[in-house]
């Protein structure tokens, strides 16, 4: 066993940062069997050196980040502040001085994974990050390596905690959006500004990093459809309660029937209560794979909070020092296939839409005919007076599969009906 350590600088100090350095002090002897060799937290940048932070020697704290990662005697850089900048350019400075990189960054992963895979193997270097997608879940491993010698076809999961937990509540307690989310931000696991959870964003990020792997592609957080969960409402639950459905915010990954292209994207939607995802509750992500040969696998876990995901990041540091020790690097980018990817328009799925509309006679078979003649084929309809509104009632629509293309074009010119008053909710269907 070599006996000079292996040297570590951390970036960032955070909740996740600070049960990194606990994790590698606490555990320090499993970790030297089982990498073959000591590892040593060599240094810590941060923002706000004066702060006390516990198990940490104040003399590996510095507030210039550049120049910890520059120096030579660095094997390996965690890197867990997010953003895109600094932390792009401490990156590539790493690798270029010969330390590989482990980091938790999905943002910057998603907007500039290929040129940060390229400057890796320019360097020789290894560029790791499954504490990017689903926290402790591992995930991105066996996607990457177990996996390797399979065909993904789709990828479909809950990625994020926080818009989990507040969809949950909504679902069994029958509680509202807004009352859901000031649950969720009194018990931490809201930001004070959800935006990046509710409106899809986080989720995002995650379905970039999941596509390009699970298809061998390259796909940027610019090429995923998102749309936020804000505006679901108690009703669309009592409607997907009534179809034997709960919804989800889901990430959506999937290459196309004829394997000429992808599709990612993050939307709210409605799957039936048997399938696994339905089951998922609080602030827990899964994720389900259908690989050709594999079948349908599920990941289950804590998605997020520091605990889970420096044990992520512990994992990626292993991985890379036992490279490191053997003179090698592991998996790298796998984009051979260069498939492009489908705008929304193409994507094919079922929908449940709910109209205001007027209650008189006629109503239902002009909306019908709108739907033929945009080629949506109607499953189910159901009409019920509204007992708030003199002269109106409330119209539900489940489509058979349509293209999402003809579904807007359709919704379009319903709004346009005068006997249609508004559009309650549009929803689509999945996991069938």
């Amino acid at each position: 066993m070599r006996t000079r350590p292996l040297k570590v600088a951390l970036l960032g100090c955070g909740v996740v940062g600070s049960e990194v350095a606990r994790i590698m002090t606490t555990h320090a002897d499993d970790l030297t069997a089982r990498i073959g060799a000591p590892v040593e937290l060599a240094g810590v940048a941060v923002r706000r050196p004066s702060k006390v932070r516990e198990g940490i020697d104040p003399a590996l704290v510095t507030t210039d980040a550049t120049a910890l990662v520059k120096r030579g005697d660095i094997d390996v850089v965690v890197e867990v502040i997010g953003g895109i900048e600094p932390a792009r350019t401490l990156i590539t400075t790493a690798l270029a001085h010969g330390a590989s990189v482990v980091s938790a960054n999905k943002a910057l992963l998603a907007q500039d994974g290929a040129a940060l895979h390229a400057a890796a193997v320019e360097h020789g270097r290894d560029l790791y990050y499954e504490a990017a997608v689903a926290g402790a879940i591992p995930l991105i491993r066996p996607l990457r390596e177990s996996l390797a010698g399979d065909k993904v076809n789709r990828v479909l999961g809950i990625v994020n905690g926080t818009t989990n937990f507040i969809l949950d509540k909504m679902d069994s307690t029958g509680a509202g959006y807004q009352e859901a989310l000031d649950e969720a931000t009194a018990l931490g696991y809201a930001e004070a500004d959800p935006t990046a959870d509710v409106e899809g964003f986080d989720a995002a990020a995650k379905a970039a990093i999941l596509a390009g792997i699970a298809f061998h592609t390259r796909v940027r957080l610019d090429d995923v459809y998102r749309e936020g969960m804000s505006e679901v409402t108690a009703a669309d639950f009592a409607s997907a309660k009534e179809m034997g459905c709960t919804i989800k915010l889901l990430a959506i990954c999937e290459r196309a029937a004829d394997g000429g292209s992808v599709t990612a994207r993050v939307h709210p939607a409605m799957i039936p209560l048997d399938h696994p995802l339905a089951s998922v509750r609080g602030a827990y992500n899964a994720v389900f794979v259908e690989a050709e040969a594999a079948g349908q696998l599920m990941f289950y876990g804590p998605g997020a909070g520091g605990a889970p995901t420096a044990s992520a990041v512990l994992g990626d540091l292993v991985a890379v020092c036992r490279n490191k020790l053997a003179e090698s690097t592991g998996p790298g980018e796998s984009a051979y296939t260069q498939l492009p990817v489908s705008p929304m328009g193409d994507v094919v799925t079922r929908y449940h839409i709910s109209l205001d509309v007027a209650d008189k006679p006629g109503v239902l078979a002009q909306v019908a005919t709108v739907f033929a003649e945009h080629g949506v084929s109607i499953d189910t309809v159901r009409q019920q007076g509204r007992q708030d509104g003199v002269g109106e009632a409330s119209l539900v629509v489940v489509t058979h599969r349509a293209a999402d293309a003809a579904l807007t074009g359709t919704v379009d010119v319903l709004r346009e009906l005068d006997t249609v008053r508004g559009v309650a909710s549009i929803m689509r269907v999945e996991g069938e």
